[in-house]
């Protein structure tokens, strides 16, 4: 499984009525595009740790397939 994919599985698996777009930039840097009702209410920063959480483990240790996520926007649709 690609990385990009691997991301995309890991934050459905948290936010299953998501919608989500992962681009991949160079050197494990990602942008993510999430949208799913689960925002509506919450601010900024409480709506993208949701989305942290769901991939920390792909960001976690030396060889992390995820080194950075230079751009995470979430949006409720």
């Amino acid at each position: 499984m690609s990385t990009e994919a691997a991301i995309k599985t890991a934050i459905l698996a948290k936010i299953p009525d998501a919608n989500v777009v992962v681009a991949p930039g160079s050197g494990g840097h990602f942008t993510i595009e999430v949208v799913s009702p689960v925002f509506a209410g919450k601010g900024m920063l409480e709506s993208q740790r949701l989305v942290y959480g769901a991939i920390a483990h792909l960001m976690a240790g030396a060889g992390a397939p995820v080194h950075a996520v230079d751009k995470l926007t979430t949006k409720t649709p």
